[in-house]
């Protein structure tokens, strides 16, 4: 009564226009998040600065651990993140992922993709080997099994290697696609922040307190750049040496406008150069390349109209204008 009749299921499966249905519905219900999720989204300041107050409780700890092993007579101490637990961190420990696909600069891919800690690492890993294998025994066992679209083995066999590949770089590029994405948040709102900070420092303000009250003004514009500049007045107040501040917060942005602002800042800390006029300077520049930046997307778009242009517009206005006389043209 309750019986699966797999031979529907198959024919649905291997038939061209059920798999044209399906990729349909996949791509209009990932246009619909995507358009919906900047409403819907409850990504709000304050849930993303909690990762801040984490990072800012282990400088204070660090700094308290340094204080008192000085005190002793015993050297330094170091921070350790939040340890990552579960499936995904045996998997990761018992096959020696760490060592096998070592990268020495992912921890700084995922500070530049807002992922900090142990955790986000071992996820990392887990896909990067995880991936792969999905894709290519899934793609296997399609190809082979419900539907061989009338090809030979060896084809089959390299289309599943083929996406087995694909799902071995997913990763790399999903972590790029959010460490860009953030990247053109923060500049966004970059320019505008860097005046609230000359404000801030011009009425008499410390860099700290300035930090700390652009980090609550500029929320509104960038998350992700208030996120930041919360971090890096955690690591003004905790860390020995501003410097190492100024430069973590240009190696976690990782764009030029803000690597020459944190330079400027380390120079003026170092040489006793009045903060007001190299932020004056600064925020003129970030304000101009955002503007060329502009000027330069806009300048790309009839290139990028032209392909779309040729194969949605000009169908339709061939139909609109040679239609009524075809028509004619039949009818007599």
């Amino acid at each position: 009564m309750f019986g699966i009749d797999f031979t529907d299921i198959r024919d649905f499966l291997t038939d061209p226009e059920s798999l044209i249905m399906m990729i349909s519905a996949v791509l209009v219900f990932a246009t619909i998040i995507t358009l919906a999720a900047p409403v819907m989204g409850t990504d709000t300041l304050d849930k993303r600065v909690r990762n801040v107050r984490n990072r800012r409780e282990e400088l204070r700890r660090k700094s308290r651990e340094a204080m008192e092993e000085a005190a002793r007579g015993r050297g330094g101490s170091s921070i350790r993140g939040a340890e990552a637990k579960g499936m995904m961190r045996k998997v990761v420990d018992s096959l020696n992922l760490q060592k096998a696909f070592e990268d020495p600069a992912l921890q700084e891919k995922l500070q530049q993709a807002g992922m900090r800690g142990n955790r986000p690492a071992v996820t990392f890993y887990f896909f990067r080997l995880a991936s792969p294998i999905i894709l290519f025994a899934g793609a296997s066992v399609y190809v082979f099994m419900i539907n061989d679209f009338g090809l030979p083995d060896i084809t089959r066999f390299c289309i599943a290697f083929g996406l087995g590949l694909l799902g071995y770089y997913a990763p790399n590029l999903y972590l790029s696609n959010v460490a860009q994405k953030r990247q053109q948040s923060i500049m966004s709102a970059f320019p505008d922040a860097l005046d609230l900070l000359l404000i801030c420092v011009e009425s008499g303000m410390s860099i700290e307190a300035a930090f700390h009250k652009v980090s609550t003004e500029i929320g509104s514009q960038s998350i992700e750049l208030a996120e930041e500049l919360s971090l890096t007045t955690a690591e003004l107040s905790y860390l020995q040496d501003r410097r190492n501040a100024y430069e973590n917060l240009a190696k976690r942005t990782n764009h030029p406008g803000v690597k020459a602002v944190c330079t400027s800042l380390i120079q003026a800390e170092r040489y006793g150069t009045p903060l007001g006029q190299a932020l004056r300077v600064m925020a003129k520049e970030n304000r101009d390349m955002r503007l060329a930046a502009a000027e330069k997307k806009a300048a790309s778009l009839p290139a990028k109209l032209t392909v779309p242009m040729i194969v949605f517009f000009l169908p339709v206005l061939f139909v609109v204008i040679l239609g009524p006389a075809i028509i004619r043209f039949n009818s007599l």
